[in-house]
């Protein structure tokens, strides 16, 4: 009985000790500041997007004179963080466009998405969009991508699809952004 109520204390104290350790382990790692990098890689953005299928939003465009197919002109507002070791870039992206320019008339549209770039410059992300024709619209976008870094200018090349119960939208935007960084600790 006394072997087993021993064997039972050494088994406790090694558990005990070792619960203290990783404590100890965690608290330690968890105490050293994170290095990140930021950058804007705002920049101008042009594309084109197509209206797919016979939705409502298909119906109105026409109605009001515009194609299927339209051009997209606008600016591209862009915040990332980098871990400092590497890795994926978590980017929160806006992006205004105006449409239609071709038409003689414009309708604006933006979009807020969040997304992730991973280091061998492909990203995705998804966030809200709104499309001021006739009426507001919103719709959930979702984009992929690659942007490829050529001597510090990053080109993005983006193909997005935007949906809603009125209609769908296909867009394909280019453009590009000259790289700037700056370093904080947190």
């Amino acid at each position: 009985m006394r072997t087993r109520i021993s064997k039972l204390g050494a088994f406790i104290g090694a558990v005990l000790t070792t619960a203290s350790m990783t404590a100890v382990a965690q608290v330690q790692v968890m105490e050293q500041p994170v290095t990140l990098a930021e950058r804007n890689l705002g920049g101008p953005r042009l594309g084109v997007t197509y209206v797919v299928g016979g939705g409502k939003l298909a119906d109105e465009l026409k109605r009001n004179g515009f194609g299927l197919l339209l051009s997209q002109f606008g600016w591209h507002f862009e915040y990332q963080v980098i871990p400092e070791g590497g890795g994926p870039q978590f980017v929160i992206q806006a992006v205004p466009l105006i449409s239609g320019v071709e038409y003689s008339r414009i309708f604006p549209t933006a979009t807020l998405a969040i997304g992730v770039r991973l280091p061998n410059g492909i990203e995705f992300g998804m966030g809200p969009n709104v499309l001021l024709a006739d009426k507001p619209r919103t719709a959930l976008t979702i984009a992929v991508g690659k942007s490829i870094d050529y001597g510090g200018v990053s080109i993005p090349i983006n193909l997005a699809v935007t949906t809603n119960p009125e209609g769908q939208r296909v867009s394909l935007i280019v453009g590009y952004a000259i790289r700037g960084s700056a370093r904080t600790q947190w």
